[in-house]
């Protein structure tokens, strides 16, 4: 009689410890003063080398509206910012968040971790464990900064106000630079039902970029044939990286994932989310750049697959759109129950009807529509991360693979 092996969930491929700032308007308006900030300064494009120049990169994507995730010298640039505001740590990284996420939904899972200190050692609940690659205790903190709608800054010569909630991260983090793998990942991938891999947009050295992909390829040999593979993109420090990263892992993918953001930096204009021909042509342009069998975009008003696999994933975005708004509107903590009660709240009218459209001009397509939730103080922090914990919770409770 054979062995019966539990299958679980292993979430990589690093883990990070946020800081993670509370908005406040005054100190802002003292720092720009402070820093002698003009209107024509501001862009988040210039190298970010201390506190100045973090200021500057904040205020211009707070100015649009945006969300991103940028390089920042050193982890001191970061502390010392962080000190002028009150700010809470927690812990970051798509894997640790999505994890996170399935533990509060009574689904444990299996972390590959990089870094290690007692931050994380005390945040992670009893029903995530990790295998790691770290040699010794590190804290290289994320700067993390949630603003809201509306949110206002005077400047020397002008004020800012953000026409959309969004947030920003700030970093200097060598554990997930390196991106070390742990000699035990390709144990835990033995088992595993599902595998998540992101992180590799922190990386800024091609060879070792490549030799970690190496890896990770004789790492998921172990994989078993019907592990799902879920790989969520993200804001590339070196954006050239991203191709690499697609040309050594797409044939291993069975579903790839992004955001708002990302797809419109991949198609190189911005999409208007509510125009069903423009959202069709995005889908088209994005599936012929990443042909995998179910690209998964994931936005503020909807959430859709594209690819011959999208229709077997669509409990799946509903499983995830519920997650996020759960966490938009509650934050950290949630439950189940919590998350049952937002399935009640309303639908946002213009996704729902833009996945109406989109489904029925693209034949391999599956859709659910966002909430529409007035919330005071929503919870943008996470919110992707979120999504795929959602996502993959669909999976771990069907326990089949479509």
């Amino acid at each position: 009689m054979s062995e019966v092996v539990d299958r679980q969930l292993v979430l990589g491929l690093g883990g990070t410890v946020d800081y993670e700032l509370r908005w406040d308007s005054a100190v802002f308006d003292r720092l720009a003063f402070a820093h002698r900030v003009r209107r024509h300064e501001l862009t988040a494009s210039a190298p970010i080398v201390d506190e100045r120049s973090l200021l500057v990169a904040v205020l211009a994507l707070v100015a649009a509206g945006t969300g991103a995730e940028r390089f920042v010298a050193s982890s001191e640039v970061v502390e010392a910012f962080s000190s002028h505001f009150e700010y809470a740590v927690t812990l970051g990284g798509t894997g640790v968040r999505a994890g996170l996420v399935l533990d509060s939904l009574g689904i444990p899972s299996v972390q590959h971790l990089v870094s290690i200190d007692d931050n994380v050692r005390r945040l992670l609940p009893p029903g995530v464990s990790f295998v790691s690659s770290a040699t010794e205790d590190t804290l290289d903190p994320h700067l993390i900064v949630q603003y809201p709608v509306g949110a206002h800054v005077r400047l020397m010569d002008a004020d800012i106000l953000s026409p959309s909630a969004n947030r920003l991260i700030f970093a200097n983090d060598p554990p997930n630079r390196e991106m070390r793998l742990a000699p035990a990942l390709g144990e835990a991938l033995a088992t595993a039902s599902v595998f998540l891999v992101s992180g590799f947009n922190t990386m800024q050295d091609q060879d070792l970029l490549a030799r970690r992909l190496d890896e990770l390829q004789q790492a998921m040999r172990a994989l078993p044939a019907d592990a799902l593979v879920y790989y969520e993109d993200a804001g590339f420090y070196t954006r050239a990286f991203s191709e690499t990263v697609r040309a050594q892992l797409l044939p291993s993918i069975d579903v790839y994932g992004m955001n708002e953001d990302e797809l419109q930096e991949y198609v190189g204009r911005t999409v208007d989310l509510l125009d069903p021909a423009d959202v069709v042509r995005a889908l088209h342009e994005i599936h012929a750049i990443i042909p995998v069998p179910a690209l998964v975009v994931h936005t503020r008003y909807w959430a859709l697959a594209v690819g011959r696999d999208a229709a077997g994933h669509r409990a799946a975005l509903e499983s995830a759109v519920r997650v996020a708004a759960t966490r938009y509107r509650l934050g950290d903590g949630f439950t189940a129950a919590d998350a049952a009660e937002t399935d009640a709240m309303d639908r946002h009218r213009g996704g729902a009807a833009l996945v109406a459209a989109v489904e029925g001009a693209v034949a391999d397509v599956a859709g659910v529509p966002a909430f529409s939730l007035d919330v005071e103080t929503p919870t943008t922090i996470g919110l992707g991360d979120t999504f795929v914990g959602g996502f993959l919770a669909a999976h771990a409770q069907d326990g089949e693979q479509p």
